[in-house]
């Protein structure tokens, strides 16, 4: 029998600072608010441009990274799945949310830009591993991809500098 696949990849700006809180397991559980602008042209000939507003969480050691190092401004690319799910208010009305449950992070841009570093790769892995700060065995771990060597100026960071 196949599976299907639920797949999102998204690079755009954060709309404002990460939101990060843990469950009485210890996990990380970070929230941010994503934002993707496509331009098209109208009849006229004019550009139009269109923005998409994306609930993205993290969680684990990959939310501790988001929460510590992305900031509003930030431009990020994810990979992630998408979820649905509904909430009744207080005044019976049910609400429908979208999100996006993210399992890789690339950030992306400059110290310069505002944004959180300079294009760090995080991913949670395959496997489930224990974690130290517990939250069952459940829980995925981050693996650092193999990036390309950078040439960084002398003393520009010290190595307690770098995420990872």
């Amino acid at each position: 029998m196949a599976r299907g696949i639920n797949k999102v990849i998204l690079v755009g700006n954060l709309g404002n600072d990460p939101e990060t809180k843990y469950t009485q397991g210890g996990m990380a559980v970070t929230k941010i608010s994503l934002a993707t602008t496509s331009v098209r042209k109208d009849r006229d000939g004019n550009n139009q441009e269109k923005t998409e507003w994306h609930r993205v969480t993290f969680f684990g050691k990959l939310g501790e990274i988001a929460g510590e190092y992305l900031r509003k401004g930030s431009q990020v690319y994810v990979e992630g799945r998408i979820t649905y799910s509904e909430l009744s208010g207080d005044d019976g009305q049910k609400r429908y949310f979208t999100d996006i449950v993210a399992d890789e992070m690339q950030m992306l841009g400059g110290r310069g830009d505002g944004g959180g570093g300079g294009g760090g790769s995080y991913e949670r892995s395959s496997r489930p591993q224990r974690q130290e700060y517990g939250g069952g065995g459940s829980q995925q771990a981050p693996r650092r991809q193999a990036q390309p060597a950078q040439q960084a100026p002398a003393d520009d960071f010290a190595d307690d500098d770098i995420p990872f």
